[in-house]
């Protein structure tokens, strides 16, 4: 029987898939290292387990201890599993940019975990770093993992992820492309990499916020470079000890707006539902190719491995959620606004309760229009629609000589300006065919389903 043991035992070997809308306009192979496929859905389980074994193996790791970090989320989850194998506690000190999911999961595993200010410098006593070394003192029986200083960070990836590209590729890889943070996954991979073919170039993804890219250019750190970014779980504002810069032949900085509009055209375009840092990684790659001229240019025979470190799931809240993204303009949608703009000039049809049936009728075919919401001053009190109307008078024939409020419908939705159109399709039912927004001067306007029908076909 095939029976795996435990969970650890199902870290490693994940799968490498050939992507293939995406990269259309390159001119080779781009395949993807998917390491959501890991048990706590990330490439941080590898390490994670490496960095437990040998702080067991070297004995600050005792029976019964506690193990603390500071991580973005993943490397705590891959900690929180092999604590459960293993029968350890977590402590994890995590950022306040991180996503709530994040923390959520690791609670879920039941590991604690405290939430510190992100916009901090890293020797700051509130930092995350400062907190998990200080609770790692304070804690008895605890060991501090320090994913950015520990080389088992790079080693685990130097023993599994390096081999597994290399194997599954026949030996074919000539270029990683894979963001960069602590330096553990790009610097291990990489070393084992250039082991096998010292030609093989390593293209490492960093984002603007971060030092990483011009220390590598120029060995200077720099903190006038270091400045809040939203990109989640690379970038860095302080050299890890994981890096060995020698094996990394090019850095590339992408933006927080790139990364997450990538990341969402991977789910759409390739059915991988990816984190933050693999829509960064695949949008590096893109910068990197158009910027190589000559010998250094990408060839039909290349094969590119892009590392997508972790799942979607981690970010439902941010990069997958519409209104976090139009919020920080991420996402460029049509809105209501959007839709009033479209039309020009267009002044509300509206009647009062007390007007008849007759004249709501007239106006709607003077104007050619289904839905007239009813005012009581300047406030809607409810709506009649063509189809509604035409309902009553089947039955009544007499109907059109009453007053609007005896047919009167519910009053139609009322929704935001920056409301998107995809939201919208959503408020319009059988019920109501529109919605209603007021504009600052206090005037109102409506969109119907038809005005969202052009607005999505265009």
């Amino acid at each position: 029987m095939d029976i795996k043991n435990n969970i650890l035992e199902t870290i490693g070997n994940t799968p490498l898939i050939r992507l293939n809308k995406i990269s259309k306009d390159l001119p080779c192979m781009v395949l993807a290292k998917v390491d959501y496929f890991n048990p706590g859905n990330s490439i941080k389980d590898r390490m994670a387990v490496k960095m437990v074994e040998v702080a067991e193996q070297d004995g600050r790791l005792k029976p019964g201890g506690t193990i603390i970090e500071g991580t973005s989320g993943n490397t705590g989850m891959g900690l929180a599993l092999a604590a459960i194998v293993k029968g350890y506690k977590c402590v994890f000190v995590t950022t306040d940019k991180q996503s709530k999911e994040k923390a959520d999961i690791l609670k879920a595993v039941g590991a604690d975990v405290i939430v510190c200010p992100t916009n901090v410098l890293p020797e700051d006593p509130k930092s995350y770093y400062s907190v998990a070394k200080r609770l790692s003192a304070e804690i008895p029986n605890s060991c501090h993992m320090n994913q950015y200083d520990n080389l088992a960070n790079r080693l685990a990836h130097y023993e599994s992820t390096g081999p597994e590209i290399w194997k599954q590729t026949d030996g074919k890889i000539t270029h990683l492309v894979c963001t960069a943070g602590t330096g553990g996954t790009i610097t291990g991979a990489a070393m084992y990499l250039k082991e096998k073919n010292p030609d093989i170039k390593i293209w490492a993804v960093d984002v603007y916020g971060s030092l990483l890219t011009k220390y590598f250019n120029t060995g200077e750190v720099d903190m006038n470079e270091v400045h809040p970014y939203i990109s989640e779980g690379f970038g860095e504002d302080f050299i890890p000890a994981n890096y060995d810069m020698s094996v990394i032949d090019h850095f590339v900085q992408v933006t927080d707006k790139d990364g997450a509009v990538m990341a969402r055209r991977l789910a759409k375009e390739e059915g991988l539902f990816c984190g933050y840092s693999a829509g960064s990684c695949f949008q590096g790659l893109l910068q990197t190719a158009a910027s190589m001229k000559g010998p250094d240019a990408l060839k039909p025979d290349d094969v590119v491995v892009c590392i997508f470190h972790d799942h979607g799931s981690r970010y439902v809240g941010k990069i997958y959620n519409d209104q976090w993204m139009i919020e920080r303009g991420f996402l460029d949608v049509k809105t209501f606004k959007d839709v009033i703009a479209s039309r020009g000039t267009q002044k509300l049809i509206t009647v009062n309760a007390d007007q008849s049936v007759a004249e709501a009728v007239e106006l709607m075919q003077k104007y050619d229009i289904e839905q007239i919401p009813v005012m009581s001053g300047n406030n809607p009190v409810g709506a009649i629609s063509e189809g509604g109307l035409f309902q009553k008078v089947f039955k009544n024939p007499d109907i059109k000589n009453s007053t609007i409020s005896e047919v009167l419908e519910p009053e139609l939705p009322m929704v935001g300006f920056d409301t998107p159109v995809e939201k919208l399709s959503s408020l319009i039912n059988r019920g109501n065919g529109a919605v209603l927004a007021k504009d600052d001067a206090g005037s109102y306007h409506i969109v119907t389903k038809y005005d969202v029908l052009q607005a999505l076909g265009k």
